[in-house]
């Protein structure tokens, strides 16, 4: 799964990754929670240009009665999407990129859990395939939320966790975000990122409380990257 990650490049920088018109004022963010607002890019429609919103982390569908669900939805398994009556309408009409240049896994081991960070080798941002959606509340608000597609882990993460965040590479972001992408070629892109792109080292213990959000989050506790 993918349960915290981080967001910590300027918003010039995530403007020039993601090719987008402009983008609103980000404030680094070093061990992003469910429930938080992330930054989502999206391709409303086809006479619009992509754009950066932020949306509430837990997908809450349009049916649904209560905004708690969206506590049982961060993640989406990339095997069942199109099957999922919570899932398979976004993932056909409404995808997204989910921005962040990092993400936590914890190995259990007995009673102790030990955080990593896992990037990629280069540090750079990337993208997490996303699919969001619109809810009205009974008072007739209205909620855009979101949710992070996962998928089996790589041999990298495999050491910590069986599951992974999907990545899209940056050559396949207008792939994903267009309506008109065809299904079998969507899930040719919900595969692990290759794990020879990829490192992941240990963390201190405070990633395990979402009211820590400073950069020493992300220090490496000891030498124990994993390769």
């Amino acid at each position: 799964m993918c349960g915290r990650f981080a967001l910590g490049w300027p918003s010039k920088n995530v403007k020039e990754h993601f090719h987008l018109p402009e983008v609103p004022k980000l404030v680094p963010r070093y061990n992003i929670a469910p429930s938080q607002d992330v930054a989502v890019i999206r391709h409303l429609t086809e006479d619009r240009p992509r754009q950066l919103d932020m949306l509430h982390w837990g997908l809450i569908p349009h049916w649904a009665k209560d905004r708690k669900i969206g506590y049982k939805m961060i993640n989406a398994r990339a095997e069942t999407l199109a099957e999922k009556p919570s899932f398979r309408t976004a993932f056909k009409k409404r995808r997204c990129l989910i921005a962040a240049d990092g993400f936590y896994e914890w190995l259990h081991s007995g009673k102790i859990k030990q955080p990593y960070h896992i990037k990629l080798k280069d540090g750079n941002l990337f993208g997490f395939a996303g699919l969001w959606e619109s809810w009205h509340d009974p008072e007739g608000g209205r909620l855009e939320s979101c949710t992070i597609i996962t998928t089996g882990a790589n041999a990298l993460v495999k050491q910590i966790h069986d599951r992974m965040p999907v990545i899209i590479q940056p050559e396949s972001y207008s792939l994903w975000l267009d309506i008109n992408t065809r299904k079998e070629t969507l899930q040719q892109l919900l595969k692990p990122y290759p794990a020879e792109e990829m490192v992941a080292y240990q963390v201190d213990s405070k990633v395990n409380s979402p009211k820590n959000d400073t950069p020493d989050c992300l220090l490496e506790t000891r030498a124990t990257t994993l390769f």
